[in-house]
């Protein structure tokens, strides 16, 4: 009950802070024009069985998403804002609670054209979760644990409309794990709250609209200066939805992961003198998240302007 509380407050919040009409504004390219809104989507099941020959376990689930978005811009300046909250789980009456999403993502870029689909940037993103995550019995990540937070200073080029690639030879990027146990599987030492980089970060930002389909995508690919450059860091986000009636739609959200400081749960395929196989341990390898639901969605607010 904690989590889906954590997770509406965060959902109305958003909807307090963007879902607001944008002040009308004289046509006058020196004013700051705002673009502001929010989508949102509720998606929730019920499974009950009762003496079923076949086999099964009841089981609720339930799955909740909010995009919020407060552009502007003002002359040769741009300044773009996405809060992105999410939050589902599987509570069935055999196996227990599960968490099947949790995020929380804020994302800015402040932008100053200099040519024509060329701007000077500097992009910020934080990226968390809200509540508990488990592996068996034991807590494997929690609210800012981990988190990442990163600063790039670049160059913007966007050669279509909702097509932006942003490179940033010079970008910071923190990670911190607040509880000492969780540190090493995220790559800090147990004594350090957070690990600072320093690095290059190129962001690719993509999204397509065909009547009810519409689909965005962000990939990031951030190499270390400092710690193994070769080994390129990826966090590549989808998110897809199709309109199926005004306040019904079928969403597939997706993320993979890489990161060689990360560390994943794995598994030995062969029987050595040292291990079993099928023997879990913990190693470097991808991670990958898919989500799928039908349910409620519904937008406020005006459409994006690229």
């Amino acid at each position: 009950m904690k989590r889906l509380l954590l997770a509406a407050v965060a959902v109305l919040s958003a909807i307090a802070l963007f879902a607001q009409e944008a002040p009308a504004t004289p046509a006058d390219s020196l004013k700051a024009e705002w673009t502001k809104g929010i989508a949102t989507t509720i998606g929730f099941s019920q499974l009950q069985l009762m003496q079923w020959a076949a086999g099964g376990a009841g089981q609720l689930t339930l799955n909740t998403y909010a995009d919020a978005y407060a552009n502007m811009t003002k002359g040769k300046f741009i300044w773009d804002n996405e809060l992105q909250a999410g939050y589902g789980f599987i509570q069935s009456f055999e196996t227990g609670y599960k968490k099947s999403d949790d995020r929380l993502i804020f994302d800015s870029k402040f932008g100053y054209k200099v040519v024509d689909k060329l701007y000077l940037s500097a992009v910020y993103n934080f990226r968390t979760q809200f509540a508990n995550g488990y592996s068996g019995n034991d807590i494997v990540s929690t609210f800012l644990a981990p988190a990442y937070t990163s600063l790039g200073l670049g160059i913007d080029y966007t050669p279509v409309k909702n097509i932006s690639i942003n490179f940033a030879p010079l970008t910071g990027k923190v990670t911190m794990v607040r509880p000492e146990n969780l540190r090493t599987r995220y790559g800090n030492a147990e004594d350090q709250f957070a690990r600072f980089e320093i690095g290059a970060q190129l962001k690719f930002d993509g999204k397509l609209e065909v009547q009810d389909f519409k689909v965005s995508t962000s990939l990031v690919l951030f190499s270390d200066y400092l710690n193994k450059p070769q080994n390129i860091k990826v966090n590549w986000d989808v998110n897809a939805e199709a309109k199926v009636s005004k306040y019904f739609s079928v969403t597939l959200r997706t993320n993979l992961i890489y990161d060689d400081n990360v560390l994943v749960p794995k598994f030995y395929k062969k029987t050595t003198p040292e291990h079993v196989a099928g023997e879990a341990y913990q190693g470097r390898g991808i991670q990958f998240k898919e989500l799928f639901s039908i349910g409620f969605s519904y937008t406020i607010g005006q459409k994006k302007k690229k």
